[in-house]
């Protein structure tokens, strides 16, 4: 038995080529399944390129036609669209109306409202004490005062 005979020496020689084979059919086919692995990889990524590119090319379009300006409807189609004697409709525009002139008289409000805070915090930094001032008040009084009795001789 210590011996290998023919016999079992041909054996082992089968046993190593078969397996020889099976490792080469293995890699083979583990070639297989990347290459198709990869294939599938480059498909969908050609696959998400394009819709990518479709997406982008319909939204400029989206937006070209935006910039266009739409054409004003005719006379005719505006009168057929909206009739005077719809009451719905009358009632509608009269509340859109009313709205916006609410809307416009607060924002006039607010911003009387901001001036006069504005002009009190103006009188509010004049220096009272400042000789200028005065001289300037003394001034303006005495031109009003001469501007009164000029008006009163012409009488």
């Amino acid at each position: 038995m210590g011996c290998n005979t023919s016999s079992e020496s041909k054996t082992k020689k089968e046993e190593q080529v078969q397996s020889q084979d099976n490792e080469t059919n293995n890699t083979s086919e583990n070639k297989q399944k990347e290459d198709k692995a990869s294939e599938e990889q480059a498909a969908t990524k050609i696959q998400a390129a394009f819709r990518g590119h479709k997406t982008r090319k319909s939204m400029s379009m989206k937006t070209a036609k935006k910039n266009e300006p739409e054409p004003e409807p005719t006379r005719a189609e505006l009168e057929a669209e909206f009739r005077a004697d719809d009451k719905e409709l009358c009632n509608a525009a009269t509340k859109i109306q009313a709205s916006f002139r609410g809307h416009q008289a607060r924002k006039q409000t607010q911003v009387e409202k901001d001036k006069e805070q504005q002009d009190k915090e103006d009188i509010e930094k004049i220096d009272l004490t400042d000789p200028e001032l005065n001289k300037a008040a003394t001034k303006i009084q005495a031109s009003f005062r001469g501007h009164k009795v000029r008006k009163d001789v012409t009488n």
